[in-house]
């Protein structure tokens, strides 16, 4: 017996450090007013292969199969298409829509580190608002969410828009131009040279290969060299990349957030700024985050491109979180109190537990049966300051015994008293 590949059980230690992540996550986007939504992991395949939807590269990896009814069904493989479908099947929601969602999401893709096949995406999008300002915010979250995990980071972003007008300029068919982003966004991982190969191999002519090219050696040309090396300067992507920077170099945060023409994200249905966040460090190659802005989905799925629904989205990786900070000394969860029944007094013991609980101390419980000694070198073990102990004589005197390990003191009280040095004390 064993997991399917690419799949696995979290507990322990390594639950934890997930669950103090997913804890930072919520409590970044409740901070900046988005609401929580849990939309359906199982959808129509219609839906999951749209032409609005992911693209070709992400539909090789999509689970799909029938069920009992002969419906063409599929599993999730990301949270924003079933967000444009929400947002679709509900057109009474009001705008601007804040929400977040943490959920899992499906993929046959390769299994490396960092990558599953079952895995949890942690997203929060902003539907309505088509200025900057919707951008910069999400890159606030970002940056803040990586501040209270300690992680440094980079967040590089560019512009689909301006990079297909570069595009154009140089030659690329506007029939080619997705097809040629998404090859460039292989950069890193397959190099210039494979980048180039892959153009020629689609036919991209010499001379628009050649001058591609002589941008890439330049190493990260800058927005203003680019845009008057190609006559960009009043374009609408243009634009768009000065109205974000000038919210960026505002927020004061410029040393983060780089403006990278090359990237352009893999998914298809981006329509302008695009960006992907990684380790400052360089320790972890893969990106941790990484989202953009999509302002097509959702009207052409309600069936009316006129219909403005812009919105932009940020996902955060807990797997490839996770590999940056699964070792790090975060405490396992312990109980303040533990109650140990000695004897016949587990009914008493039960009680006392449940009452100890209703007042909101966390309370664990030891099985009956256990030798004293042994437990409470268990208890120490653990670091639980508290035990609680009932045995027969304090059943019959109405009182139960706190012993406090750290102060090695024990007290004979009744339980209200034992309760009212518990909330007292700290653990």
């Amino acid at each position: 017996m064993q997991n399917v590949k690419g799949t696995y059980d979290f507990f322990g230690k390594e639950q934890a450090v997930r669950q103090k992540v997913r804890s930072v996550l919520q409590e970044v986007f409740e901070l900046y007013d988005y609401e929580s939504m849990e939309s359906t992991v199982l959808h129509e395949l219609e839906l999951l292969t749209s032409k609005y939807a992911g693209g070709d590269e992400i539909l090789k990896e999509m689970y799909r199969f029938t069920d009992q009814g002969a419906r063409k069904l599929g599993l999730r493989y990301d949270l924003t298409i079933p967000l444009a479908k929400v947002m679709a099947l509900n057109p009474g929601i009001k705008l601007p829509y804040r929400r977040y969602e943490i959920g899992k999401v499906f993929r046959d893709g390769p299994v490396k580190r960092g990558r599953l096949r079952e895995f949890l995406q942690c997203d929060v999008d902003m539907v309505g608002v088509a200025g900057p300002e919707a951008e910069a915010e999400l890159m606030l979250i970002a940056v803040e969410v990586f501040k209270r995990l300690d992680i440094p980071v980079t967040l590089r972003w560019n512009n689909r828009r301006f990079l297909s007008e570069i595009l154009d300029a140089v030659g690329v068919p506007a029939e080619d131009s997705l097809s040629v982003m998404l090859t460039l966004d292989k950069l890193e991982k397959i190099g210039s040279d494979g980048v180039l190969k892959e153009w020629r191999d689609k036919g991209i002519s010499g001379p628009t290969v050649d001058e591609i090219a002589e941008l890439i050696a330049m190493s990260g040309p800058s927005f203003s060299l680019l845009a008057d090396r190609y006559g960009l300067k009043e374009s609408r992507g243009a634009a768009e990349i000065r109205a974000l920077q000038t919210l960026i170099d505002k927020l004061s945060l410029s040393d983060i957030c780089r403006f990278d023409p090359f990237l352009s994200r893999g998914l298809s249905f981006y329509t302008g700024t695009v960006y992907e966040i990684f380790d400052a460090g360089g320790l972890y190659a893969s990106s941790i985050g990484s989202g953009g802005r999509y302002d097509a989905i959702i009207g052409k799925l309600i069936g009316s491109e006129d219909m403005a629904y812009p919105a932009v989205g940020l996902s955060f990786g807990m797997e490839s979180i996770m590999e940056m900070i699964r070792d790090r000394p975060i405490p396992a969860p312990t109980p303040k109190v533990v109650v140990l029944s000695i004897g016949d007094t587990m009914g008493e013991a039960l009680m006392a537990a449940t009452a100890l609980r209703s007042n909101g101390i966390q309370t664990g419980m030891e099985p009956a049966g256990r030798k004293l000694k042994k437990a409470l070198a268990s208890l120490e073990s653990r670091s639980i300051r508290y035990a609680l102990l009932i045995g027969e004589e304090e059943v019959r005197t109405g009182q139960v015994r706190l012993k406090d390990m750290k102060a090695r003191e024990e007290y004979a009280v009744p339980l209200d008293e034992a309760l009212y040095l518990l909330e007292k004390n700290d653990a």
